[in-house]
């Protein structure tokens, strides 16, 4: 059995880890994640750990690189665009782009493509309104949601945590793409930080922290490869 629990209202993919994306209509996910997210990453080069990304950790300023593909339908071999905080337009390999992070990071950087997506733990992130809605309740003012960097939005009555271990089907049961979620979002410092202005608010994370348990949104895995499309209704498999 299965009930509509919501509709898709947002969609985003992020070309380069750390960076903001673009909006999509529709995304393909595949077995690997969104088809083209989180493709790139900066690496701290002379960094040697598991966790070697240089990120918005280091440099609050790529929030506010906007990264898109010039081909949004073909990611693997599309070029990729990155408009900077100036609204200078350079190739995501322009050596002028590199420098600048590298400056920023006081420390040197490499570019990398990888095959899958670069995600810190599963490939896919889920919000729904009513979730967010309980953030800025519990914050006391509105807050963007791009500062969380969610890739599917649901306009849903449900809180996305009532969906963990459960799963959704997107759209016709045709070509459309379904999810198993997992557990909750950990967030860190990178909320902190406005995607708009780059200004950072500790109290942020603050209210994460305290309110839910530093968790915002939940993850998920690819159950069945599809399409999702913005509108699409979101069925609750049970």
């Amino acid at each position: 059995m299965t009930r509509i629990v919501g509709h898709v209202s947002a969609l985003n993919r992020f070309p380069v880890k750390s960076m903001a994306g673009e909006r999509l209509h529709v995304a393909e996910l595949d077995w690997q994640g969104i088809e083209g997210d989180r493709q790139y990453a900066f690496v701290r080069a002379t960094n040697g750990t598991r966790f070697p990304w240089l990120t918005a950790r280091e440099v609050p300023a790529m929030v506010l690189h906007h990264a898109r593909f010039d081909d949004p339908a073909r990611p693997k071999t599309s070029a990729v665009t990155v408009e900077t905080p100036d609204g200078t337009i350079l190739s995501l390999h322009d050596a002028l782009l590199k420098g600048h992070l590298e400056e920023a990071a006081r420390e040197p950087a490499a570019l990398i493509q990888m095959a899958r997506g670069i995600y810190d733990s599963m490939p896919v992130s889920i919000q729904s309104s009513t979730g967010h809605a309980a953030l800025e309740a519990a914050h006391g003012e509105p807050l963007d949601i791009d500062r969380f960097r969610i890739n599917v939005i649901v306009d849903s009555d449900m809180p996305a945590s009532d969906w963990q271990g459960r799963r959704l089907a997107f759209g016709d049961e045709a070509d459309g793409a379904m999810v198993q979620c997992a557990e909750p979002i950990k967030r860190c410092v990178i909320v902190t930080i406005d995607p708009v202005t780059g200004a950072k608010e500790p109290r942020v994370l603050r209210t994460v922290a305290r309110d839910f348990g530093a968790c915002y949104g939940i993850y998920a895995g690819p159950a069945r490869p599809g399409i999702i499309r913005v509108g699409d209704a979101v069925r609750l498999m049970e």
